[in-house]
């Protein structure tokens, strides 16, 4: 094994620590992004990805670490952003010492990074990595943690659309409206279920024919519509990506009839600048790292001691986060995007300068 940190690489300005793993036996290899540890130990997934170059996965870890630290800033949580990504495809290369190995470089941490589910990831797989590091979330109820975090997940947009929809249309609620869904996968199914339960006319896409059985099963009032381009044009008052990033884009968004973006993806906007195009169109998006923070709420909530109870009151509160960010985006005359980044900004210089008084 061999572990190489760096602080100094111009790839990774911002970045505390960049950790490079390498087990050639069980055949890992691994990159660990801590961003930012001004709030506490850094907390963030581990995505395991046949990426096509290393390259590609580091840009992939240094960006998806930042954001991390962005979204448990503004949820509250006493805890950094840091993440993690596995090359290779986990199809064919995951195996149980392939994840303790990955588990015995978490540990070498020493607690400045906590790991939990990302795409590629499992809790079973946790349940492997906590065999040789105690810094693991995610884990399953029978060994004391969280299980499915796309309960809480889902909850958490739910209430960001509800403070999105009191913004747009003065009540907290989706009666009546219209709601594009694009994703039916273990978060867009529990959202659908929050918002025909509030009184909201559903529309709905996903690319698995599973997953359009299961929403005509339980759901039949839901509409259904070939993909998501038919989603973007439809007559909705609300979109909410819950699938792939980057659903946000140069054509998407000039085609989006819906007054309201929130949904559950990671990384919605394509890139740099399509917040300004949505607010020049008149569309409020209610940014992602803010709605979707339910899962980590969640799974941070094991590091205590995990209570589902107290979990949820946290995921609620959601709903009053947005509300503040959206508010501050008119007083400052920016796109909520940019509120949403000053507002965690913010949150990691006050509270991280008290690390500079020092205790005995």
């Amino acid at each position: 094994m061999g572990v190489f940190a760096s602080t100094d690489d111009p790839g990774s300005a911002g970045h505390e620590q960049v950790v490079f793993c390498q087990d050639k036996q069980s055949g890992l290899k691994a990159i660990i992004g801590i961003y930012s540890t001004a709030l506490g130990p850094a907390l963030g997934g581990t995505r395991f990805y046949p990426y096509a170059s290393e390259e590609a996965a580091l840009a992939d870890v240094l960006d998806l670490s930042r954001g991390m630290a962005y979204k448990n800033a503004l949820a509250g949580l006493d805890l950094g952003g840091g993440k993690a990504v596995i090359w290779g495809d986990p199809e064919r290369v995951k195996s149980e010492a392939l994840l303790r190995a990955y588990g015995r470089f978490v540990q070498s941490l020493a607690g400045r990074y906590y790991t939990a589910c990302d795409v590629g990831t499992y809790v079973a797989d946790m349940d492997v990595i906590a065999r040789e590091t105690r810094y693991v979330t995610g884990r399953s109820v029978e060994h004391g943690g969280a299980g499915d975090s796309s309960v809480l997940t889902a909850w958490g947009v739910f209430q960001g659309m509800r403070a999105a929809a009191e913004h747009v249309w003065g009540v907290p609620t989706l009666r009546g409206r219209r709601v594009g869904v694009a994703g039916l996968g273990k978060v867009g199914k529990h959202l659908t279920g929050h918002l025909v339960d509030d009184g909201a006319e559903v529309v709905a896409t996903d690319v698995d024919p599973r997953a359009l059985e299961w929403v005509r099963a339980t759901h039949p009032r839901v509409e259904l519509v070939t993909d998501a381009s038919a989603l973007v044009a439809a007559d909705i008052d609300v979109y909410a990506p819950c699938a792939l990033g980057g659903a946000l884009n140069d054509d998407t968004v000039p085609a989006l009839r819906a007054r309201v973006v929130a949904g559950a993806a990671n990384n919605q906007l394509a890139h740099p600048g399509i917040e300004k195009l949505l607010a020049d169109r008149g569309i409020l998006y209610a940014p992602d790292y803010v709605v979707n923070a339910g899962g980590v709420i969640q799974v941070a909530d094991e590091i205590e001691g995990f209570n589902f109870d107290r979990a949820k009151l946290r995921a609620t509160r959601i709903y009053d986060t947005t509300r503040q960010i959206l508010r501050l985006a008119d007083d400052e005359g920016v796109p909520p995007a940019v509120a949403a980044d000053r507002l965690a900004e913010r949150r990691m210089a006050d509270v991280g300068r008290l690390r500079t008084i020092h205790l005995r």
